[in-house]
């Protein structure tokens, strides 16, 4: 390796490892933001939160990395060009190609190691992350529930005045707010003297054993004026076991390009397998609904067609055929039908949008792993050429040009994605979309730095602004 790949190496390792550490924490901060409802007042130790942000720090990479490079390289190649060097670079006969040979390998040794990154490790960290999420309620379930303020489990609301026990399992002054699943304002209260936490490590299910309390219940007249009067149901209890469902502590997620985390949590070879039985799945429905849609029907077994009414001439109206009392039952069990199809159908055509969202999801999950990779490459191939026009280093312009880029880039891509959920778009042009748009712009500027044009040439826009001056000026000397 000659001098200078050595020297521009060296200098671009140090502002990328110096960027991507500074970026790293600031996007591990909006982590700990993000989860500060489920890491504050709920007695982590200090061993336990750092295995937490441990395993949420891979999936941050994918931000960080190709933003690290794009700022770097612009940086780098800024100051290079602010220093002259590239100027004393060209005119020992050695072209912007040429001193961009070694960091292009490792740019691309770097796109490698990225998606083996995301095919394997980002999977593995996600699905630790996600269980150990689930375990710190089951094995410690008393911290799902802070002392002294109310903590949102499932679909309960709870409150405890304080806490006892080995595992803080053993609960005083308990109130709890249950949450309406119809959404007609209703309300269940439970208050208990005591209780007592127990879980099962390979369920779900926590259980909550109530002692001593009272049951309250709102009550929702059909009639409105009877609403005034608020009534309620009250009832009182020695004992009482509630299960709350954990699962419902596996739903935030921070990339939200998706609502089940299952497909973050495979690679390319378990993707292809869960693609293709997704998609045998609901071929498999929307056959057998087609199927089913034509037995729906029932008429001819219920009154049976009148034979020999077709000898002459085919009837205009063929309940005419039948009598009175069979003409009612016809479209009767018509109306029914009708009725029951269509809420099967529109049941059928939520259940069939939901599963074509999950395998979207999966597709999208499957490009993902190749854009990281792919976005590397393009961020270098912006950012170098972009730092070499600008010709300024340091953390000023650099960080405007940067992040602008990377916003649009990081803006189109959740767009595309987002379309490409709800079949707006193929989900291969949603993950890609953000690197189809950004890719000519690459080339762009590495074939304005190559042939020493600058980024903007004034000379197009001021050109026709001088020419109509000087004719302003002539018709007003005339």
């Amino acid at each position: 390796m000659k001098i200078l790949d050595k020297y521009l190496l060296k200098t671009f390792l140090i502002t990328f490892g110096t960027v991507f550490v500074i970026l790293f924490f600031i996007f591990i901060l909006q982590t700990i933001w993000l989860f500060i409802a489920e890491l504050a007042g709920k007695d982590l130790d200090l061993f336990m939160i750092i295995k937490f942000l441990l395993f949420s720090m891979p999936r941050i990479i994918p931000l960080v990395l190709p933003l690290s490079i794009l700022l770097a390289s612009i940086m780098t190649f800024g100051n290079l060009a602010e220093n002259y060097e590239f100027a004393a670079i060209k005119s020992s006969g050695i072209s912007l190609q040429r001193a961009m040979r070694s960091l292009t390998v490792f740019i691309l040794l770097l796109s490698i190691v990225a998606f083996f990154f995301a095919n394997n490790v980002i999977p593995y960290a996600e699905y630790k992350f996600i269980n150990f999420r689930r375990n710190i309620a089951q094995v410690q379930p008393a911290l799902a529930i802070s002392e002294g303020q109310f903590s949102d489990v499932g679909v309960y609301n709870i409150k405890v005045n304080k806490k006892s026990g080995d595992k803080g399992s053993y609960l005083t002054g308990v109130t709890i707010h249950k949450k309406s699943n119809i959404g007609d304002g209703s309300k269940t209260v439970i208050k208990a003297k005591n209780g007592e936490l127990i879980s099962n490590e390979s369920s779900n299910n926590l259980q909550l054993v109530l002692n001593d309390g009272n049951y309250y219940e709102d009550v929702v007249p059909q009639k409105y004026e009877d609403r005034v009067k608020m009534p309620f149901a009250r009832s009182s209890f020695k004992k009482y076991t509630l299960n709350i469902d954990l699962s419902e502590l596996n739903k935030v997620d921070v990339d939200e390009n998706n609502s089940n985390s299952s497909n973050t949590m495979l690679t390319i070879t378990e993707l292809n397998y869960t693609l293709d039985s997704l998609q045998k799945n609901m071929k498999t429905e929307v056959l057998s609904f087609s199927e089913n849609n034509n037995f729906r029907t029932g008429i001819a077994t219920i009154v049976p067609l009148k034979k020999g009414k077709f000898k002459d001439k085919q009837p205009k109206d063929i309940l005419s055929l039948y009598t009175k009392e069979e003409q009612l039952a016809i479209l009767t069990i018509t109306h029914s039908n009708m009725l029951s199809t269509s809420y099967s159908v529109d049941a059928t055509k939520v259940n069939l949008e939901n599963k074509q969202k999950n395998i979207n999801n999966h597709i999208l999950a499957f490009y993902d792993k190749f854009v990281i990779a792919y976005a590397c490459i393009m961020m270098f191939f912006i950012g170098a050429p972009l730092g070499a026009i600008i010709k300024k280093g340091g953390l000023g312009l650099p960080i405007i040009f940067a992040v602008l880029i990377f916003i649009s880039f990081h803006f189109i891509n959740t767009f595309g994605k987002r379309i490409s959920q709800e079949n707006g778009l193929s989900p291969f042009l949603g993950s890609w979309l953000s690197s189809i748009v950004l890719t000519p712009l690459a080339l762009l500027l590495t074939y304005r730095a190559t042939n020493d044009i600058g980024l903007i040439n004034m000379d197009v826009i001021l050109t026709p602004i001088q020419k109509i001056f000087k004719k302003l000026v002539r018709f007003k000397k005339k």
